[in-house]
């Protein structure tokens, strides 16, 4: 499944990489992308694991950056 999310209040390109790497990292993500230009998230996950990987991302960039929300 493969689903895009809005971020409110990414502040820097430095921390979407980041975050976009650490996302990357979780198991069951086939692929990942953080856009601090058009304040963007995409993911590709299994179908299986999809709800359980969206959460996981949304705690990856609340430690990176703790004023970024995600519009789920």
């Amino acid at each position: 499944m493969k689903k895009k999310f809005k971020l409110q209040d990414l502040d820097c390109a430095n921390c979407a990489a980041k975050m976009e790497d650490a996302i990357k990292k979780i198991a069951g993500v086939n692929d990942a992308s953080v856009s601090f230009m058009t304040q963007k998230m995409m993911i590709d996950a299994d179908d299986s694991v999809f709800d359980s990987v969206v959460a996981e991302a949304v705690r990856v960039i609340a430690k990176v950056e703790p004023d970024c929300q995600v519009v789920l």
